[in-house]
């Protein structure tokens, strides 16, 4: 029980800064770009309490812990009205990059920060168990939530980046399959899994590239701390 409270005190701070910080980065690239739409619904906030979904961050992926399932889930998505964007596809695009991009320059931040503090410490000594976990969460939440939200598919970033990117005509039936978005992910990440254990989208695609840049991400740790 003791070892599952301290879990939870490092593994829940580092889930609600990434998240936030991800849907805020959204709302103040919007912003930027000419859509004030966050803004006027006073979502470019830090306060967790503004982006949490009940049944996204709460309770699907705490059921889909218990049951051994994938987790997955989503917060409550900053509002972006690509009308009002100076530039709708492009800006799009840009909003949609902005949120994985923040999951990335937070891990940056968090192999630095944890580099410079084990730099601090006698070379005889271990950094502090705690510390260890909550730095090694932060960082692997962050890399994780970044590829995640780069899969290619509705209603993730990935998608809005392909919509971009794809020419007029493509774009627009790409763009048909949003209605779709969520049930489409269910059986991918659910139903496919379970009934082919060896074709997990995350297992198979997310992953790995997550694990490569984990690795990475401590060979900054260690190039810092000397």
């Amino acid at each position: 029980m003791t070892e599952t409270i301290l879990l939870a005190l490092v593994l829940i701070p580092a889930l609600v800064i990434a998240i936030v910080f991800h849907e805020v980065s959204h709302g103040w690239t919007a912003l930027a770009l000419g859509d004030p739409t966050a803004k006027e619904q006073r979502r470019l906030s830090f306060n967790p309490i503004r982006h949490v979904d009940p049944v996204g961050t709460i309770i699907l992926p705490g059921f889909l812990a218990l049951v051994g399932a994938p987790v997955f889930g989503w917060a409550k998505p900053v509002p972006v009205d690509q009308r009002r964007l100076n530039n709708p596809r492009f800006g799009m695009m840009a909003v949609a990059i902005a949120g994985p991009s923040m999951n990335l320059l937070l891990a940056t931040v968090g192999a630095i920060v944890l580099g410079l503090i084990a730099r601090s410490y006698p070379t005889d000594a271990a950094l502090p168990d705690l510390m260890m976990a909550g730095f090694t969460y932060f960082i692997a939440i962050n890399i994780f939530l970044a590829l995640f939200n780069l899969i290619p598919l509705p209603p993730f970033d990935g998608s809005h980046i392909v919509e971009g990117l794809l020419p007029d005509q493509a774009a627009r039936a790409y763009a048909r399959l949003r209605p779709f978005g969520f049930p489409l992910l269910v059986i991918l990440l659910l139903v496919i899994p379970s009934v082919f254990p060896s074709l997990g989208i995350v297992e198979r695609f997310v992953l790995p590239p997550v694990i490569w840049l984990q690795e990475r991400f401590f060979e900054l740790v260690s190039v810092i701390a000397g």
